[in-house]
């Protein structure tokens, strides 16, 4: 799905397009190409060409595995981020891939599939709200960029509650499970950071205003999505940092629980002992023993060995072993 839209201060038109026939030639409106799927490679070598893009722009375009990167191609700026999207329900994080091109007076986009990420931006031209339509395409680019870093901050939550809620469960029972759950927020955590990290030293690099697509105005927007990223940043190594910990508590939690359980067999142990070395002194065959040819010996017995019990346990409550 390919939607075109056209704007300036004054007029906004909004349409899609099957071919790159029906993209105007020339225009004195700032325009903007949004494709939604990467599986008509002819629409696309279309585009590039109606836009002079480079093959391996278009390449890059098509290989949905690049690492966020902005290239500078002298006529435009070719810029590729990471989409994140965040299931409720299953708990897993997807990316998409974004491919921003902004050129004189025009931007294009590029994504998978549809994930509503621009739509809000879409809605902002389309009811011209705020200054949004007087700016050019460096500001619709900057806008772009803004759009996939607060998805970050979606992500970002989810992860930070799922770690609290974890907290108390690791410390009350830590089980296999949990240690599950701890390993994959984690891998998750560096996941996103993966992402967020070359995506800061993109905008820090555009942020400079070395590039002459960006307007000064413009720049400190920039610096502004920059700062997000900052944010983003810190706040992920916030959550590995808390993630390790659980984990050391976890593995501390653990070594409690197979000390009491050693603890309370040591205690089972030492009752029981006393008590097998009475049973075997008085099971030997020998014909002549103390206490075996008088009556009440067995229940004299008894109660030894029921005292030794009792001893025991009050030793063992008042060092802390049972309790």
């Amino acid at each position: 799905m390919v939607t075109l839209i056209e704007y300036d201060a004054e007029n906004y038109r909004e349409e899609q397009v099957a071919s790159a026939a029906q993209i105007p030639a020339t225009t004195d409106k700032t325009l903007w190409l949004n494709v939604h799927g990467l599986n008509e490679p002819q629409l696309l070598e279309e585009i590039g060409k109606r836009f002079s893009l480079h093959p391996l722009v278009l390449e890059d375009i098509l290989n949905t595995d690049q690492r966020p990167k902005a290239e500078d191609y002298s006529a435009y700026l070719f810029m590729v981020g990471k989409i994140f999207e965040y299931d409720t329900g299953t708990r897993a994080i997807n990316t998409v891939q974004a491919s921003i091109v902004l050129g004189q007076g025009f931007v294009l986009t590029f994504q998978e599939k549809p994930t509503g990420t621009f739509a809000s931006l879409r809605e902002r031209l389309k009811n011209s709200k705020g200054q949004i339509r007087k700016q050019g395409a460096d500001y619709i680019a900057y806008s772009l960029l803004d759009a996939i870093v607060d998805r970050y901050f979606i992500c970002l939550e989810a992860l930070a509650e799922q770690a609290e809620a974890l907290e108390a469960q690791v410390i009350a029972r830590p089980t296999q499970k949990l240690l599950r759950e701890l390993h994959g927020i984690r891998r998750k955590t560096l996941f996103l950071r993966r992402a967020v990290w070359p995506l800061r030293e993109v905008v820090s690099t555009l942020a400079r205003g070395d590039n002459p697509l960006f307007k000064r105005e413009t720049l400190p927007f920039l610096r502004d999505v920059y700062d997000h990223t900052v944010y983003v940043i810190e706040s992920l190594d916030t959550i590995r940092d808390l993630i390790a910990g659980l984990m050391d508590i976890y593995v501390t939690s653990l070594s409690n629980r197979i000390n009491l359980q050693i603890r309370l067999l040591t205690v089972i142990t030492a009752i029981f002992m006393p008590l097998t070395l009475l049973t075997g002194i008085f099971g030997m065959n020998f014909e002549h023993m103390p206490l075996l040819g008088w009556e009440g010996s067995f229940y004299l017995l008894m109660a030894f060995m029921l005292a030794i019990t009792v001893g025991l346990l009050i030793v063992f409550w008042r060092i802390r072993w049972l309790r």
